[in-house]
């Protein structure tokens, strides 16, 4: 059987903020609705319910003194470490993000130079043929860059690529919106290599789809609810969480679904999915959307790893910190073995979903 090139994951990275913020520390918040209106609701109630929506019942922030680029800095050196790689010898650094580097003082997004060349700069790279770039995809960034280096591998342009995600959300969340208990920070990153085998390794198929005619204003930036916040001219990330929910239901399920069939496998054949993770209940509920596509009701016991209850929704990082999470074995009843398949999915702003489909080795 005539040997093929796969893009396999040799190494893995993370770092999750050292701040802890529990639900509790929004009880002295003022939250508004989305017409200015103040809610008279006392705290302690939207908290609790905001738990029992979401599961989230703490997450971490970035400290003061750091940046976007720091955290996929510090995320990117561990997969370096990982994979036991010469870092000169990397031809794609890719680092997916939407809001750049955010100072803890200035909201302004900072995308100059990328954050990618700053990550190679912080990396000490001297090789001028590591290409350093960002991608902005939404939530779904960090599991678009890998099927990016999927392709650049699969042709032959590239053997080795470090991608990472990284995100501080809390520095663009607007304090006055009970969204903003959502949001956290953290990074991850991982190094794909080339690797030849006569059989399917690594990457086996990715699907994508993006959702823009329709589906565009679900994830916005916007002023705050606050009617009377000090600075007017701030965005921060809105969200329509009714509409958007709806349309995870409706979108996600069948989206690995196809993904699953292009790589000619069943949902028997999984032994992880990994989702990006905005809304513990939501991911709940696409888990068992997609089983039913299969007419399966009852559901394989820590199949659907989660994080968010401890670490929030870290956007572009939550998939690769997640895999590097179990990987390293420090995910409570949750591991990886040779030949397991793993479905890496994710939905966010634009409207976009992504799917791949990743057999261990």
């Amino acid at each position: 059987m005539n040997k093929r090139i796969y893009s396999v994951i040799t190494g893995a990275g993370n770092y999750i903020p050292t701040k802890q913020v529990k639900n509790e520390d929004f009880l002295l918040n003022e939250f508004y609705e989305a017409n200015g209106e103040k809610i008279t609701k006392p705290n302690h109630e939207i908290t609790s319910k905001f738990h029992e929506i979401t599961t989230i019942a703490e997450r971490r922030y970035i400290t003061d003194d750091l940046k976007t680029s720091d955290m996929a800095f510090f995320a990117a050196e561990e997969a370096i470490k990982s994979a036991g790689i010469d870092k000169e010898e990397l031809d794609y650094i890719i680092v997916a993000n939407n809001f750049g580097d955010t100072q803890f003082d200035n909201r302004a997004s900072d995308h100059v130079p990328s954050l990618a060349s700053k990550v190679k700069h912080k990396l000490e790279i001297k090789n001028p043929e590591t290409v350093a770039y960002d991608l902005t995809f939404g939530c779904p960034g960090w599991l678009q860059g890998v099927i990016q280096a999927d392709y650049y591998i699969k042709s032959g342009d590239a053997k080795k690529i470090l991608v990472i995600g990284a995100e501080v959300l809390s520095r663009i969340s607007d304090p006055h919106d009970r969204d903003c208990m959502l949001y956290a920070d953290g990074a991850g990153a991982v190094v794909l290599e080339a690797k030849e085998s006569d059989t399917p390794i690594g990457i086996m198929a990715h699907k994508t789809r993006s959702d823009t005619y329709s589906h565009a204003g679900l994830l916005h930036m916007g002023k705050s609810y606050n009617p009377e916040f000090e600075n007017k001219s701030d965005l921060f990330l809105k969200m329509n969480g009714r509409r958007l929910y709806q349309y995870a239901l409706d979108t996600v399920p069948s989206s690995i679904k196809a993904c699953l069939d292009k790589a000619n496998l069943s949902i028997s054949d999984v032994s992880k999915v990994l989702i990006h993770q905005a809304n513990g209940k939501m991911d709940d509920a696409i888990l068992k959307r997609l089983y039913a596509l299969y007419n399966v009701v009852d559901l394989p016991e820590n199949v659907m790893p989660m994080t968010i209850a401890t670490l929030g929704n870290t956007s572009v990082a939550t998939l690769p910190t997640l895999f590097d999470l179990i990987l390293k074995n420090k995910l409570e009843n949750h591991s990886l073995n040779k030949d397991d398949i793993i479905i890496f999915a994710s939905v966010g702003a634009g409207m976009n979903i992504n799917a791949v489909i990743y057999k261990m080795e």
